[in-house]
């Protein structure tokens, strides 16, 4: 009995041995497995916060690009505004409010009407010409600089902001441009007409030249660097000087007629058969009819010459134009003007009368080129052509 019982024993002891052998090999795989999964996801969420760190510095990345473009466009657009303001100022300083000057459009047969530039609208801002306030997207760069002070715009965002800027500065530039290109066929159409004027009146447009003027010669040219602005710009003022220059010569030609209303002519120039001899004679000059004491205008801005009686002429006044060109004031009953004064287009030089070589009270008018006389009559007709009569 006793020996079952040991042997009893020892078998329970040895079942036990196997089985705490088992349990113990069992239970270190189950924690080799815990220890290997716990390891799996260590790994797993040091790759998602990896993962999540690389996306915060893209999104970083992201936003700092964007901040940088943003900054580069707004400084893009301070820049463009600067530049705009200086062209609208250089703009204000060569608009011209009467572009077509002393030459009016007159007959039908003259050419139409040159278009004058847009006159600008006085402004404190990058716009050169005023638009609607509704339609044009109003620029303060403090809105940018530190917005919160300033309310952001309702509808839209700074990226929208920001285009619709941009358009507004596009627009104001082609208004500039399309200003500038006005100012440039006004010009050149003022030139044209001018040129046109002197023509008709047989005179040399390329030779006629203002007098008294001079200097030293500096030449005019763009810059080498001179973008399209900057060239336009340069062609603008070459074609107003020229312009000018054309105004100013046209100023000095005899294209008015020397007396108030209605032309009544009694003889014309050319031959004749002359009132006192009745033999033929060469008339140098146009004879107006008219009441003793009309007033007698001289027919180009000028200097007074002579001013005094001048045998056949009786009383007679001389004018110099400049540039070969001089007008004679015969039989006047007085006299206004003295040697040395300078005229104005249209002032009074006298009075017509009937002294010296004549058979009624007239005015002899004469046109002279360098001494010799020639036809009024041609002065008269390109002046009526243009509007100037």
């Amino acid at each position: 009995m006793a020996f079952w019982t040991v042997v009893g024993a020892l078998v329970i002891m040895a079942g036990w041995s196997v089985v705490t052998a088992t349990y113990f090999a069992f239970q270190d795989d189950v924690l080799g497995r815990m220890v290997a999964r716990q390891a799996e996801m260590q790994f797993a969420y040091e790759d998602r916060l990896a993962e999540m760190r690389a996306q915060v510095d893209r999104v970083t990345s992201r936003q700092l690009l964007d901040q940088e473009q943003l900054e580069a466009k707004l400084e893009q657009i301070v820049r463009r505004q600067a530049v705009l303001e200086q062209r609208a100022t250089t703009l204000g300083s060569m608009t011209d409010p009467a572009v077509t000057g002393s030459v009016r459009s007159g007959a039908r047969s003259a050419p139409a009407p040159a278009t004058t530039a847009p006159k600008p609208s006085p402004i404190s801002g990058p716009a050169l010409f005023a638009a609607p306030a509704t339609r044009e997207a109003k620029f303060d760069p403090n809105w940018l600089v530190n917005p919160g002070k300033i309310a952001r715009p309702r509808g839209g965002n700074l990226q929208a902001t920001l285009t619709r800027l941009t358009e507004s500065l596009d627009r104001v530039e082609g208004r500039q441009t399309n200003a500038l290109a006005a100012m440039e066929e006004s010009y050149d159409a003022k030139a044209r007409r001018i040129r046109a004027v002197i023509a008709d009146a047989g005179l040399d447009p390329t030779k006629a030249a203002e007098a008294a003027t001079g200097g030293p010669f500096v030449p005019y040219r763009p810059a080498a660097n001179a973008g399209a602005f900057e060239k336009q710009v340069y062609r603008v003022n070459v074609a107003k000087a020229e312009a000018e220059r054309l105004t100013a010569t046209v100023a000095a030609v005899p294209l008015r007629k020397p007396v108030d209303g209605e032309i009544d002519t009694s003889s014309g120039f050319g031959v004749r058969i002359d009132p006192f001899l009745g033999r033929p004679a060469m008339h140098t000059g146009i004879d107006f009819r008219g009441d003793t004491g009309e007033a007698i205008r001289v027919t180009a801005a000028g200097t007074v010459v002579s001013a005094g009686w001048s045998g056949g002429y009786g009383r007679m006044v001389e004018v110099d134009h400049g540039n070969g060109l001089s007008t004679r004031y015969g039989h006047l009953s007085e006299i206004d003007v003295k040697v040395g004064d300078r005229l104005k287009t249209g002032q009074a030089v006298g009075r017509l009368g009937s002294t010296g070589r004549s058979t009624g009270p007239h005015l002899h008018y004469e046109t002279r080129i360098d001494g010799e006389a020639v036809d009024p009559s041609r002065f008269l007709h390109a002046g009526a052509k243009y509007g100037l009569i």
